[in-house]
């Protein structure tokens, strides 16, 4: 469970300060952040950058941009609106938008540049289009028919793409389009990703790219053995029975194949994935001479992952690495080939904390590339030719995310270059060379800037200085701007936790002030960070508010000691942690102890409903949004991930519910879900419901026809949002400025 991006409207905001910050201004246009920048990407040739773009009116119907690296200018390359008036899109497209939380978005979601640079594909609403660099007003249409995953190919002789279940090729030399699979349809798929690949894997795509051209290795899966899900889709004027295949915890897997196939012939083999099988194949990769496929195989209880190296002609293979773990083997990143000698760069957990190791192509450990008591997050860019290898890290500070450079020789393994400087939020994207890398950086005073610079972190260029100046749609706000505060407490077991606090408008010291709590608390996210705000605390903390975060044990970017402490009964010791951050805020002299609240969504909305059931005494109130309530409700592969089988952790499964702590709960009590929720099912709430009224506990309830998990309509979101203010006002009346 990635946390789905219901606060997508509302990243990156701000104040007041002519005008107060309301929340129809969060929601409206143009985006308070300014000009937000997505999917930057520096060309093959490195001579621009190309990026999506909100429009001033919509902020979410996305163009596509690029930014001349010589001349330093701006242009629009594609106006989505010219190319498609109106989307319609497939409900395949609607899902794949859902695992990859862009569900609010529209126009052009991605594109990609042909190798020699002279090219973009753009998809737009299940259509394809090249468009040339020289003439970008004359897209040429090359497929239709609801395609999904579009792909160039490396060398640039073909666009992939699947349709109706089956993977597609089109020869760009002759424009014939072939087939390349044909049994794809009900359970059987070829090319995709299956959904908890998808949701927990980071699975983009189901087929992968030979870097010659000459093959593509593709998963197939068959789903009918995974349970059908049968749940309502509930919309303001009609109810759809939907039969989804979703495997919970315990159930069947899909049953998963790996294929070679020929773009030019048609010709497929498979590829044995070993005995055992059920497994999950978390992606394939090939070696830079497209000589073998390397795939990674994850055992079902996840305490084993492996890459393993298959020859292209033969199918002979062998095992390179194996990653193990007494708790989990996290998903990470695929193998980095070298091109100018026979290594590999490989990211690994198994000294307890995330780093980069080279290793030869028999898989034997050459030397680790990082080393230390901190730990990074990814692999970023390699230059061989200087030898140097770039990464992002947390090392500096654990709120913060910085750019360093290491030797890929491991000289300096344990004291990485830091390329970026000003503390804060460094996002980066870099050149295929690692020649130039776009900077997007923000921290709680300064909005998204976006800029290019050198490896050495020099400037080369604004893409978007974006000044909180005059002409910024939030400088009107910008006086009132509440500062950020941060800080750490100590964890039972003496472990760090970081919190972020923002004190109320017009704060007097002498006063007691109510508390929004907000959290998340789950695995793979990091709730406290130094980047620009969100503007709903922003906003709650303008109305009266203490606003609080923490990030609790389990949460991401920490050392496995930290995350593996939630092993086998999730939510015990997230909620000691976030009783440990409610214990202090009541000791805080301008914290009226009477007066906490507490909202999340999705984990966030578990942990809500947790705290109140075992906090109702220390805690108010609570707002919590499409939470799981039972864990043998949501997914195999994230939930087996940290509780194992239930037939192998019942008494686990028993008290990481809800329900096993629900007497508890006697305070106040808003649950809100969407009624078309695919990933965490209404099943959840309704059950909830249930066991609310059999223990005749009061509480408000608030459902949204047909809104997936985000709820991300703009106006869902506008309506949620003032729901939750308006309950946490009702029931903690913060004084009003």
């Amino acid at each position: 469970m990635r946390f789905s991006l219901c606060f997508l409207a509302l990243m990156a905001i701000g104040s007041a300060s002519a005008e107060r910050l309301t929340l129809d201004r969060i929601h409206g246009d143009p985006a308070l952040a300014g000009p937000g920048m997505r999917k930057m990407k520096v060309s093959p040739d490195g001579a621009r950058v190309t990026f999506l773009r909100g429009r001033t009116d919509d902020q979410f119907q996305l163009d596509l941009w690029e930014f001349n690296l010589k001349d330093k200018s701006s242009r629009l390359l594609v106006d989505s609106r010219v190319l498609v008036p109106q989307e319609n899109l497939s409900d395949a497209e609607k899902a794949r938008r859902e695992r990859e939380r862009t569900a609010s978005l529209k126009g052009i979601i991605s594109y990609s540049w042909s190798p020699d640079g002279k090219q973009l594909l753009v998809p737009i609403a299940g259509n394809l289009y090249l468009v040339e660099l020289a003439k970008p007003d004359s897209a040429r249409l090359v497929a239709t028919g609801a395609v999904l995953d579009p792909q160039i190919s490396p060398k640039g002789r073909y666009v992939s793409f699947v349709r109706d279940q089956n993977l597609f090729v089109l020869d760009l030399s002759t424009g014939k389009e072939r087939q390349l699979t044909s049994d794809g349809a009900a359970a059987i798929h070829n090319g995709e990703a299956e959904f908890v690949a998808q949701e927990e894997m980071h699975q983009v795509s189901g087929y992968y790219w030979a870097p010659d051209d000459s093959a593509i290795a593709f998963k197939r899966y068959d789903e009918s053995k995974v349970p059908v899900a049968r749940r309502f889709e509930i919309y303001a004027d009609r109810t759809d029975v939907i039969e989804q295949r979703y495997p919970a915890a315990g159930d069947p897997n899909v049953a998963v194949q790996l294929f070679i196939v020929s773009p030019a012939s048609g010709e497929r083999r498979e590829v044995d994935l070993g005995s055992e099988k059920d497994i999950y194949l978390v992606r394939a990769d090939w070696s830079a001479n497209s000589k073998a496929l390397l795939f990674q195989r994850q055992t079902r209880d996840q305490k084993k992952l492996e890459l393993v190296s298959v020859d292209a002609a033969t199918l002979g293979q062998r095992v390179l690495i194996t990653e193990t773990s007494k708790t989990w083997v996290n998903v990470l990143e695929e193998p980095r080939f070298l091109a100018k000698r026979n290594a590999f760069l490989w990211v690994s957990e198994r000294d307890g904390r995330r780093h980069l190791y080279l290793h030869d192509l028999d898989g034997k450990l050459l030397h680790p590339v990082s080393k230390g008591d901190w730990g990074i997050d990814g692999l970023l860019a390699v230059d061989e030719k200087a030898g140097r290898v770039y990464v992002s890290s947390n090392k500096d500070a654990v709120i913060d995310k910085q750019v360093y450079a290491l030797n890929l020789d491991g000289s300096n393994a344990d004291k990485p270059k830091r390329v970026t400087q000003a503390d804060g939020w460094h996002d980066v994207s870099f050149s295929r060379n690692g020649e130039v890398f776009v900077d997007t950086f923000s921290d709680p005073a300064t909005p998204p800037n976006v800029s290019i610079r050198r490896p050495d972190g020099s400037m080369v260029g604004w893409l978007e200085r974006n000044e909180l100046n005059e002409s910024h749609p939030y400088f009107k706000y910008k006086s009132d701007h509440l500062p950020t505060e941060y800080g750490t407490l100590k964890a039972k077991d003496g472990q760090t936790l970081h919190y972020s606090l923002l004190k109320p408008y017009k704060f007097d010291a002498a006063k007691r002030y109510p508390v929004y709590l907000s959290t998340y608390g789950g695995p793979g996210a990091q709730h406290v960070a130094r980047k620009w705000g969100n503007n709903f605390d922003q906003y709650m903390a303008q109305q009266g508010f203490v606003v609080f975060r923490l990030d609790n044990r389990g949460s991401s970017r920490r050392e496995r000691v930290f995350t593996d402490a939630i092993y086998r009964n999730l939510g015990k010791v997230e909620v000691e942690d976030q009783l440990t951050g409610v214990e202090w805020l009541s000791k805080q002299s301008f914290v009226d102890a009477k007066r906490i609240g507490v909202f999340g969504w999705s984990y966030g909305g578990f942990m809500t409903l947790r705290l109140l059931s075992q906090a109702s005494d220390k805690i108010a109130m609570g707002v919590s949004v499409a939470p799981v309530t039972d864990w043998q409700l949501y997914d195999t592969h994230y939930t087996e991930r940290f509780m194992d089988r239930p037939q192998d952790n019942a008494e686990g499964y028993k008290q990481s519910t809800v329900f096993a702590h629900a007497d508890g709960l006697k305070s106040n009590l808003l649950l809100i879900h969407g009624m078309a929720d695919d990933n965490v099912l209404f099943t959840n709430t309704t059950k909830m419901i249930d066991a609310l009224v059999n223990r005749k506990v009061q509480f408000e309830l608030m459902t949204y026809p047909g809104a997936k998990h985000g709820i991300s309509s703009r106006a869902g979101q506008l309506h949620v949002y003032s729901y939750i203010d308006a309950y946490f006002k009702k029931n903690l009346k913060p004084e009003t400025n």
